[in-house]
């Protein structure tokens, strides 16, 4: 078997490869695959040629449409009724279906953008076998081509599939919804809209939606920090209570909690919200221990905001510590033992090993991980959504309540009555520049990734 040279980029530019490359190089300028096909490397060759041929007829058929379609998303926005002289019957014209045009448009472009790649990539390969030909170097047949794709390229093989898949389901989706965020689609108009440009992030920032959007972020960075802080700081000393010497049965209290975090999220949430219910158990009880005179309105549409506040977090408390817990022993049961051991020594308490030796290290392993805890506390829609509803409404706020969450407003103002589709979009954007904000600035922070 020939040895494979380590490969050095093409020593050329492509102005030469056009002056001094054969027919065939010179034709894959416009026909790729051309002097894969020279230099019998057919199924490369062959790959190109159909993938060119392939964007031809979907562009002659199709594409230029969606492209130029995309600009103004259908001329016909309302349904009209015209006279047809033609026909001498009056005709009803349906508005043009905007929802699809800008889906086709967006995968129009990414269909071109994906064309553009591949063409650099045939252009790439063209001056590849210019330079060996050039340079008298060997240049693999079509069976060393092949038998490579399941060697040193399979990574890239392997990555193909994925990569569609990204591009189909995560990539295409995602620029749809951000596309939304530039128009005027809404309830009003739900099927024919327009391009609005950044008037739907100026009706959030500062128009209609601002004196909803300000406070409820506000809400909602509270509601993170307090539902991160309370998990981790309560997981931790219940983690340590639980190792202390002294506690038997660890395992037995392990357990305890780990049922806690088995349940599933929803069913725990939908039981406390039955159990802090006006009429549910916890008010009965405290009735008939006459703690109360009258039933407290925890979480119900008419209950006092800071109650209801205060009441998701407790909850959350009561969902989340276990995690923590689980993390946090094995950290403890992981901790250098002479240190602390030292540190006892020297004549340190309870408290001051705590805050020296135990507490710095357990950070030091969990930063990330609180990141990605206040992150997905920020979006938190089951504990809101499931427990309290965004209840108690507030009459100052646009289709939201008082313990709404950015992410649960999101949600009322695209399926509540409003559909306000394009300030939803909007919203989706903002909660990932702020999301994608804090862990970038909190992650470069963090001990562990300066010394990692």
């Amino acid at each position: 078997m020939f040895k494979r040279k380590n490969k050095l980029p093409p020593a050329a530019t492509y102005r030469e490869v056009w002056r001094k490359g054969d027919w065939a190089t010179k034709l894959s300028f416009f026909v790729m695959g051309a002097s894969a096909f020279k230099n019998r490397q057919w199924v490369k060759g062959a790959a190109f040629l159909i993938a060119e041929v392939a964007f031809l007829v979907w562009l002659v058929f199709g594409g230029i449409s969606s492209l130029s379609m995309l600009s103004n998303l259908g001329t016909i926005k309302t349904k009209k009724v015209v006279y047809s002289e033609s026909q001498g019957v009056y005709l009803t014209k349906l508005p043009d279906n905007s929802v699809v045009i800008l889906l086709f448009g967006v995968l129009a472009v990414l269909l071109l953008v994906a064309m553009i790649g591949l063409y650099i990539v045939n252009l790439r390969a063209t001056r590849t076998l210019y330079v060996l030909n050039r340079d008298h170097e060997h240049i693999e047949s079509n069976h060393e081509e092949l038998a490579s794709l399941l060697d040193r390229r399979l990574h890239g093989v392997l990555l193909a599939v994925p990569i569609v898949g990204i591009m189909a389901f995560t990539v295409l989706p995602t620029i749809y919804m951000i596309s939304m965020a530039f128009t005027n689609y809404n309830s009003h108009h739900s099927i024919g809209f327009s391009w609005t440009g950044f008037q739907a992030f100026q009706n959030v920032l500062s128009g209609d939606l601002a004196g909803t959007f300000f406070p409820v972020l506000g809400w909602t960075l509270v509601w993170a920090v307090c539902a991160t802080a309370t998990t981790f700081f309560f997981g931790v000393l219940l983690a340590m209570l639980i190792e202390s010497k002294g506690i038997k049965h660890k395992a037995f209290w392990r357990t305890m909690f780990i049922i806690v975090y088995a349940v599933p999220q929803f069913v725990s949430l939908l039981m406390m919200a039955q159990f802090l219910d006006l009429q549910g158990p916890l008010n009965n009880l405290l009735l008939s221990w006459h703690w109360i005179a009258k039933p407290i309105n925890f979480i119900g549409a008419s209950a006092n905001p800071l109650v209801a506040r205060i009441t998701v977090i407790v909850v959350n408390m009561w969902v989340g510590i276990p995690v923590s817990m689980l993390v946090s022993t094995a950290i403890i049961q992981n901790l250098p033992e002479d240190q602390i051991e030292a540190a006892r020594m020297d004549g340190a308490n309870a408290f001051q090993v705590f805050h020296s030796i135990t507490f710095p290290q357990i950070l030091f392993v969990m930063a990330p991980s609180l990141i990605q805890q206040f992150i997905g506390n920020i979006n938190n829609f089951n504990v809101i959504y499931l427990l309290t509803g965004g209840y108690p409404m507030n009459n100052n706020y646009s289709g939201a309540g008082d313990t709404d969450l950015l992410v649960t407003w999101l949600y009322n103002l695209t399926f509540g009555q409003t559909q306000r589709y394009n300030a939803s979009a909007v919203l989706g954007i903002l909660i990932f520049i702020i999301s994608a904000a804090f862990s970038l600035f909190a992650y470069r922070r963090t001990n562990a990734f300066k010394e990692g």
